[in-house]
């Protein structure tokens, strides 16, 4: 049955539209991020006194307690419930649990930049890079810029409920353009301190001032809610200890992927100085794909999954989950075949003075590309039912094997900073088909047959895909000599643009319903008629 759309529904933005804004938003962080790891290269060694490798490596430990603690409460532990009391018309129950929540967590998140700010040093010498410490003056940059990190997990977890609760209102505007004030913060912070004597440790202070920045957008977009803040922490509501018992596991899934990180880090380091920042150079242009399809579209898709489970709608549920995943993947696909065929173009761009190194690693993480963006969709078919646990589980044995894998692969012996790479595609292949074997257990009508013969026909596509992207890579070689946005550049938008359109122009060939808004909208473009005036 066609479902009729409401008052509020026709006042509310589409979920593609959503998807737009937030991808458009997403391509300009990335663009801005992308930026900023260029600057910090141009303008910072990846060795020597001045390392870059203090400033990656300096992130690790506050990012890992704001995903641990807080993260996980954000979104898939909070807002299942938000929509639930949205549906029932409950307002003011709801902000009563933003507010709970929000105190809950800044108590717990000032407590973490006490002891981050105390123990920066030896957090830094004995977990993240204990080799750095055989150079006084990068671990002193290090743990000077983990000391200004401390509070950004508390600003983070207050940013992250109060865009929660935007987003479950319908507000995505203030979510999707805050994050750039603290990239732009950090850029301008390059500029700044660059040739004074703070130097590299003015990023960290420029990423502090950007998640403050971060923050009063957000609150900006409050605007209009008729949010009220308590100062209580309502323990006996049912709804709140939902969210806490929701939080743990979701919270250590989270934690899992840090722990992750840091593992990575640290081996990077034992290959030698400069491999942190090389390893945090190709994950960053690994990063850029995944938030821009993965994030974007999932975080718009997540409020309408929610709405269905909370109507009781199992069937609306799956249907919607199936097209957002086919158009991800149909998406996902020539995005990693442009990665891989032009990783060395794209590794000169954030990084021309060691490319080589960047693009050898970043060419084995083009696999993990796909499958975490696939994770991003399939965790929220979970997340929706309120099940953190599974995910968890999953990650957790995905952790161990990644351990595994990296000290095997990680070692100069074998692949080195490449073995990390490997390793993480390896891991996100492993956790998305266990995660897909569970939910076609759970679901056995879930994968119809209209599902995978629309998966087939995206494959044969890809064929061709593959193809283009390598002639015309044939066409535009790398040269030796060639660098800067425009040159490079223009190699690069000659390679997408002809990849991408032999993908658009065959999926319509192949009666791919993904590629039918696009032929929509050029016909209308095309023939709309002209009015002349005599």
């Amino acid at each position: 049955m066609q479902e009729k759309p409401t008052r509020q529904t026709r006042k509310r933005i589409s979920l593609g539209g959503v998807a737009m804004l937030l991808i458009i938003a997403a391509l300009i962080g990335q663009l801005l991020g992308f930026l900023r790891t260029r600057l910090v290269n141009a303008n910072f060694d990846s060795t020597g006194p001045q390392s870059t490798d203090a400033y990656f490596a300096a992130f690790n430990i506050p990012d890992f307690f704001f995903y641990t603690l807080s993260a996980g409460a954000l979104g898939v532990a909070f807002m299942p419930l938000l929509s639930d009391k949205l549906t029932k018309g409950d307002k003011k129950g709801m902000w009563q649990l933003c507010s709970s929540l929000l105190n809950l967590l800044s108590i717990i998140m000032f407590a973490v930049a006490v002891i981050i700010f105390i123990f920066a040093e030896p957090l830094i010498a004995h977990i993240v890079a204990p080799d750095m410490s055989k150079n006084p003056e990068q671990m002193h940059n290090a743990v000077s810029i983990m000391r200004w990190l401390a509070l950004n997990p508390l600003l983070f977890t207050v940013s992250g409920i109060l865009t929660s609760a935007q987003q479950t209102l319908g507000r995505f505007f203030f979510y999707a353009i805050a994050p750039l004030f603290y990239n732009l913060s950090i850029v301008a912070s390059i500029f700044i301190f660059r040739n004074t004597d703070i130097g590299l440790i003015g990023l960290g202070i420029g990423a502090f001032v950007g998640a403050v920045l971060q923050l009063l957008v957000v609150i900006i977009g409050l605007v209009g809610t008729k949010f009220r803040w308590r100062p209580t922490i309502t323990w006996k509501d049912h709804d709140f200890r939902t969210v806490l018992r929701n939080l743990p596991a979701r919270s250590l899934d989270q934690g899992v992927d840090q722990i992750q990180s840091i593992v990575e880090t640290n081996f990077a380091r034992r290959l030698g100085e400069g491999f942190i920042s090389y390893y945090n150079n190709a994950y960053t242009l690994h990063t850029a794909p995944i938030m821009l399809l993965g994030t974007a579209i999932s975080t718009a898709a997540f409020p309408q999954l929610n709405k269905r489970l909370s109507q009781g709608r199992p069937d609306l549920f799956r249907r919607d989950f199936l097209r957002i995943l086919r158009v991800m993947i149909w998406l996902t696909i020539p995005v990693v075949i442009i990665c891989y065929f032009a990783r060395g173009y794209l590794a000169r761009l954030i990084f021309a003075k060691d490319a080589q190194e960047i693009a050898l690693i970043f060419g084995f993480l083009s696999v993990a590309i796909f499958f975490r963006i696939m994770y991003a969709i399939i965790s929220r078919w979970f997340y929706a039912q309120k099940d953190t646990k599974t995910p968890l589980f999953v990650s957790v044995f995905t952790i161990g094997l990644n351990i595994a894998l990296v000290a095997y692969l990680a070692r100069p012996s074998t692949y080195g900073a490449a073995g990390l790479a490997m390793a993480q595609s390896i891991v996100a292949a492993v956790e998305v088909t266990i995660l897909s074997v569970i939910m076609l257990i759970r679901d056995k009508k879930l994968f119809d047959m209209q599902f995978l013969s629309g998966i087939v026909r995206i494959v044969s596509v890809a064929g061709f895909t593959v193809l283009t992207a390598y002639l015309t890579v044939s066409f535009f070689p790398l040269g030796a000599h060639d660098r800067g946005f425009v040159t490079l550049g223009s190699k690069l938008f000659l390679i997408a643009g002809t990849t991408l359109t032999v993908h658009v122009l065959l999926s319509g060939l192949f009666g791919l319903e993904e590629a039918s808004p696009i032929f929509r909208t050029l016909k209308r473009f095309i023939l709309k008629p002209i009015k002349v005036q005599y």
